[in-house]
């Protein structure tokens, strides 16, 4: 990962780090060669490595030009992520954030410095394999377009938590979206039923016997087939999904487990937690 300073590069590693690959920011271009060696030695844990070089390891590109060329003697597979944005968009950004720029601690003035590194970059940014202008891109837009690249199961990239919980307790404060499921018929009120929770196909069984909890379910994963894509294409991480009853024991765990099997099936990384479901 290569490119202008405030262009991204930072915000790029974070979306790898989100991947799962292993980074290294600013590291000397000399040592690339040398890190490759030890990766390629540890057979697999280091498979997946995300590098930065950039002008903070200094002016002359040559030394990173011919680590790049030491790799494809070693036949390591790379690809060249260069970040860039126009010129007055990186002043503007600069501004907001008061930082100084990598080529201005020498008292040159900033438009100068971000001209200089645009030329100093050239040739590197000629071998980039994908050049991404985040001239008008948003962070989340940035991570799209990153996971889009190099994510072969795009999906994966975002973690669903599905969560039920009794309103008596109170509403999760991490919730994204925030299901009340007080509506459906309540096994509370059936003796045999009270003490088990919605875990056990007996209340679960209950639940669903009725219309009004099919349709529901059948309207929920129509809205959430909808949605979770777009929440991924939005840059979420992980989307909470907070499913409430009274006490969170049964009608909130069943329509939790159905939420969570249907997210899995959709080839989403789900984790279901029932938060309420042995109080009371």
């Amino acid at each position: 990962v290569t490119g202008m300073s405030g262009a991204g590069r930072t915000e790029a590693m974070h979306v790898f780090e989100d991947l799962g690959y292993y980074c290294v920011d600013n590291l000397p271009p000399e040592l690339i060669t040398q890190f490759a060696e030890v990766c390629l030695a540890t057979t697999g844990r280091y498979d997946r490595v995300a590098l930065v070089s950039d002008v903070r390891a200094g002016q002359n590109f040559d030394g990173l030009l011919t680590s790049l060329d030491a790799l494809d003697a070693m036949g390591c597979k790379y690809s060249i992520v260069y970040v860039e944005a126009e010129t007055e968009e990186i002043i503007k950004r600069y501004k907001e954030t008061r930082r100084s720029h990598p080529l201005s601690k020498d008292g040159t003035p900033l438009a100068v410095a971000v001209v200089k590194e645009k030329q100093l970059l050239s040739r590197v940014r000629a071998r980039a394999n994908f050049i991404i202008d985040t001239t008008s891109l948003s962070t989340a837009r940035l991570r799209s377009e990153l996971i889009r690249l190099f994510e072969d199961q795009p999906e994966r990239a975002m973690v669903v938590n599905v969560l039920s919980f009794g309103f008596k307790y109170g509403i999760p404060l991490d919730a994204d979206l925030v299901l009340d499921v007080r509506f459906l018929p309540n096994p509370y009120y059936i003796a045999e039923l009270k003490p088990k929770s919605g875990l056990t196909p007996e209340v679960r069984d209950f639940i669903f016997a009725y219309q009004q909890t099919q349709d529901y379910l059948q309207k929920l994963e129509d809205l959430l087939a909808y949605t979770l894509p777009l929440y991924f294409e939005e840059g979420k991480t992980g989307l909470v999904i907070a499913v409430g009853c009274t006490g969170g024991r049964h009608r909130s765990v069943a329509v939790a487990k159905e939420i969570g099997d249907f997210a899995m099936k959709r080839g989403y990384p789900t984790v279901v937690n029932h938060r309420d479901i042995a109080r009371g």
